[in-house]
């Protein structure tokens, strides 16, 4: 059932990708207007967890201005949403993790990534993204999530690709873990209740996990590669051809953010305040994710490594054709 969802949801990705080409107002044009003062107005598809706090911030201090930039964020539940969002014009710049834009270049959606967005800690046990069970669970270790349910956010993807590597590294078998499909931020109500056995949870959802209680039995990021660059910003590459000097400008500014987040880590958790619900009291334990200026290419490599194991890819991806 999960291969059929997949194979449908590509087909959908690769329709819109395709009206986006063959439209005089697709993905090609920007719907976003160049005010009197020329500033140029963009729209960017997000998710609304920590890792976007760099665009936040930046859109506050003024780096997208100082290029001539206005940001206006929509957002959504995963980087599987944001893709056809781009490919179709919706957007002009989104977020999404690495393995979205191997699914979907490896489908011929004509996507480009166009700056870093974030990576692992690369600690065990502190990092941004865990694997996450009820305090009172027996599971102690991934092998022990076999036959039980594990909610991630987008079934077959990054977090399933590296939940599975957790899996294995444990000496379990993957393929007898019952993926859901779920909200990052609807995870932790459901560990609590008991509706689900774990859950793969990031930044802040899993400060709330832990403020309730719940534990952490493994980090699936640093079980894929050490230092893994999790996701990118990208746009289409019809938008890319078109409008390469306001590309430029985001990159530009999508660096001096990335910069700026990671040198003053306070000012990233309180943007947070700004676009989640997350309590005072808990975003002061969130654990924040890396924001490097470019992405580590060998930890790619791996992930697609795991997501060719998986068979996530209708095709190989060309990491030449699709990396900044």
């Amino acid at each position: 059932m999960r291969r059929r969802l997949f194979t449908r949801l590509a087909a959908v990705c690769v329709l819109l990708a395709a009206a986006a080409c063959g439209s005089s107002d697709g993905g090609g044009t920007s719907d976003a207007g160049t005010s009197s003062g020329g500033t140029t107005t963009v729209e960017v598809g997000l998710i609304p967890i920590v890792d976007v706090a760099p665009l936040y911030l930046g859109q506050e201090k003024g780096f997208f201005e100082k290029q001539g930039l206005k940001l206006r964020f929509t957002t959504a539940q995963g980087g599987a949403a944001i893709v056809p969002g781009v490919a179709s014009g919706q957007f002009q710049f989104g977020f999404s993790n690495v393995t979205s834009l191997m699914i979907a270049q490896s489908n011929s959606v004509p996507i480009k990534a166009v700056a870093n967005a974030i990576a692992s800690t690369g600690v065990e046990g502190e990092d941004f993204s865990a694997i996450t069970v009820g305090k009172d669970s027996p599971i102690r270790s991934p092998k022990d999530l076999e036959g039980k349910r594990v909610a991630i956010n987008t079934l077959k993807n990054i977090n399933e690709t590296s939940v599975r590597a957790s899996v294995r590294k444990a000496g379990g078998d993957p393929d007898k873990v019952e993926f859901v499909e779920l909200a990052f931020d609807q995870m932790p109500a459901a560990l609590d209740s008991g509706q689900i056995d774990a859950a793969q949870v990031v930044e802040p959802a899993l400060a709330t996990v832990k403020s309730q209680g719940g534990r952490v039995i493994a980090s699936p990021l640093v079980d894929v590669a050490p230092d893994l660059t999790v996701a990118l910003y990208f746009t289409s590459t019809r938008y890319a051809q078109q409008n390469p000097e306001v590309v430029e400008k985001f990159r530009k500014a999508t660096a001096e953010s990335l910069a700026y987040a990671d040198a003053h880590p306070d000012e990233a958790r309180q943007i947070v305040t700004t676009y989640t619900k997350i309590p005072a009291a808990v975003l002061e334990k969130v654990t924040l994710p890396k924001w490097p200026a470019e992405p580590n290419r060998a930890s790619i490599e791996a992930l697609m490594k795991l997501g060719e194991d998986d068979g996530l890819f209708k095709s190989a991806p060309d990491l030449d054709k699709l990396l900044p």
